[in-house]
């Protein structure tokens, strides 16, 4: 049994109506339970939800600060290829964009770690284009031995792989996988993912499952919020996540927001547009929903909304990131082609005497390594 035979009971138009459908005294229920079910998270999402939005970033920011205290984890993802089989519409890395494609040579990795460390960052986000002849499965073994000296832990965000090949990769020591459906509706799916393995629905949905079989310590998943109905694919992302806490208990889980924009090369606007108002209500509803999961935001954000989020329920967030390779040490001839452009520029000391300002504490490693370290 996989999530599949989960997903395919529900139906997104049905899913998508009852959330519309939902009432205010629906909302009122669902921020007066404790324990919240799937029905109350529909409540939470749905346009009803708008007027008690104070209300849910007050009790939000309880859930986290009980949960996580007053604590912002701070990530960097190092780009370290940009080819990508794959023809989806929405990113900057299309196979069909025809720009500076290279792939970082271990000298050129480690100028970028460099930097990395100079930032006080003690773990370290690898990011690849998904293509298996430039960024295969011993290209991502060479990269762990690389950097294994200089961070504490190494998550991935790279292509699908199968069982074998994530447990290869745990035994050399990688920690954190973060794999994105994009978009839970599987009957639009095809029209963003035209060509390539990532067009495979079936083949996507089930990576976390192959995850959790190979023993990964933790999942990272989310959908693009914006290119569908963002509320039922809120639904849909939370359903996986119930079932993956279930079904591998011993793994701890992420959800992320990457935004919807533009990218180079190609004109692709948002087919859902998702107000700030309306992007504070999902993720407050995220975090009334499930106390436990990391809430991540990216530089995708702009700065305002990122240093307002800081006490809504996020608990990890980007800072100085980079999403080409080479973006760090500068030590390519020629810009390469970036996956997506970056609205926060400011550099990680900038967002941590931001976080401070507001009474938080910025975490340069993984949370359980900084709670066993400080329980020592």
């Amino acid at each position: 049994m996989s999530f599949i035979n989960i997903f395919d009971t529900y139906n997104w138009d049905e899913v998508k109506e009852s959330i519309y459908s939902k009432t205010s005294t629906d909302v009122e229920n669902a921020l007066s339970k404790s324990r919240l079910s799937f029905e109350d998270f529909k409540a939470l999402l749905s346009p009803s939800a708008s007027y008690y939005l104070e209300q849910m970033a007050q009790i939000s920011n309880q859930i986290t600060q009980e949960r996580f205290g007053k604590t912002i984890q701070l990530y960097i993802p190092l780009y370290v290829s940009n080819y990508c089989d794959n023809y989806c519409v929405y990113c900057g890395f299309n196979k069909n964009n025809h720009r500076k494609r290279i792939v970082l040579s271990d000298d050129e990795i480690l100028k970028e770690v460099k930097v990395l460390k100079s930032y006080g960052y003690e773990h370290i986000l690898i990011v690849s284009g998904e293509s298996e002849k430039n960024a295969g499965v011993e290209f991502l073994k060479n990269i762990i031995d690389l950097i294994k000296p200089y961070f504490s832990l190494t998550s991935f965000e790279v292509q699908p792989l199968n069982i074998n090949e994530y447990k290869a990769l745990i035994e050399k020591g990688l920690n954190t996988v973060y794999i994105y459906q994009e978009s839970y509706n599987k009957k639009k799916y095809p029209i963003y993912h035209k060509k390539g393995k990532k067009s495979d629905f079936y083949y996507r949905i089930e990576t976390p499952d192959r995850l959790g079989k190979a023993g990964i310590r933790k999942i990272g998943i989310g959908n693009l919020v914006g290119l569908e109905d963002w509320r039922t694919e809120a639904f849909f992302t939370a359903l996986h996540l119930s079932y993956l806490e279930k079904k591998y208990w011993k793994t701890k889980y992420s959800i992320s927001f990457p935004r919807l924009l533009p990218h180079p090369g190609k004109t692709f606007q948002p087919n859902y547009k998702i107000s700030d108002r309306e992007f504070v209500q999902l993720i407050c509803a995220y975090r009334i929903f499930n106390a436990d999961v990391e809430l991540s935001l990216s530089v995708r954000e702009r700065k305002k909304l990122r240093d307002n989020a800081i006490k809504l329920g996020i608990t990890a967030m980007s800072a100085g990131s980079k999403t080409e390779p080479g973006g760090y040490s500068s030590g390519l001839k020629e810009k390469a082609l970036e996956q997506f452009e970056v609205y926060d520029d400011r550099t990680p000391g900038e967002i941590e005497k931001m976080i401070k300002s507001q009474g938080y504490e910025a975490v340069w490693k993984d949370w359980d390594k900084h709670m066993q370290l400080s329980n020592q």
